[in-house]
């Protein structure tokens, strides 16, 4: 996959959606009543680099403060949703130790994951970071956890909404109508090269989660080191 062809057609399409009123406004995103759950395989950037998204954060904030902005604590990039969320899901139904062993056997070999986070794209429910990987290391990741989990018998819901091969990050949902439409979109416009930084990854998280990982809402599960 061409990553800045994809973000960019992605942009592209979702702003025209947004232009005329066709996007997604999260009603569940504040509700105590919101019970989806799952387990999730991921990176958190360094807390540079997440300060320089919320220092852009702040300014469209000032356009649209009535979105939801993502905290530093909650920001991530998804490696892969193991368990996508669902309501109802029981932790204590699985078990644990089976998965850990087997993510630890994906990740044997030592990885050299480095990724730049430059750029924001849309979809129809919110704004994203660009992610780019230097190699393809990350998604060679994912192939051997794909293989791995449809060859156990572990529950799991691999690739069941969509099968993820991009490094991006959420930091904005659309909770309520754009109030400023025209002018959060021009400032999209003039920020969509915005340079957030780079890292390397040094350890992956498998979490429980909520669908919008809410750090009062996440468990850290086990920490893989790389």
């Amino acid at each position: 996959m061409n990553l800045e062809n994809h973000y960019k057609n992605l942009y592209k399409e979702s702003v025209r959606k947004i232009s005329s009123d066709n996007y997604e406004i999260d009603n569940l995103i504040e509700s105590e009543n919101d019970n989806r759950f799952g387990i999730t395989l991921l990176v958190r950037p360094p807390i540079e680099i997440k300060e320089r998204i919320q220092k852009y954060i702040q300014e469209i904030k000032k356009i649209e403060p009535n979105q939801y902005y993502y905290p530093n604590s909650d920001i991530h990039i998804t490696v892969m949703s193991i368990i996508s969320c669902y309501d109802g899901f029981d932790i204590n139904t699985i078990d644990l130790a089976k998965y850990i062993e087997l993510i630890e056997k994906c990740l044997v070999a030592k990885k050299d994951i480095n990724i730049t986070l430059r750029g924001i794209t849309a979809s129809t429910s919110g704004i994203m970071v660009q992610g780019f990987v230097k190699n393809n290391e990350l998604n060679s990741i994912r192939d051997v956890l794909r293989k791995e989990f449809k060859n156990s018998n572990l529950k799991q819901s691999l690739d069941k909404r969509y099968a993820i091969q991009t490094a991006h990050s959420t930091i904005i949902r659309f909770k309520t109508a754009l109030t400023q439409k025209e002018n959060f979109l021009q400032a999209l416009d003039k920020t969509i090269d915005y340079n957030f930084g780079h890292f390397k990854v040094n350890k992956f998280e498998l979490v429980y989660n909520d669908w919008y990982q809410r750090e009062k809402c996440v468990n850290k599960i086990h920490e893989f080191g790389l």
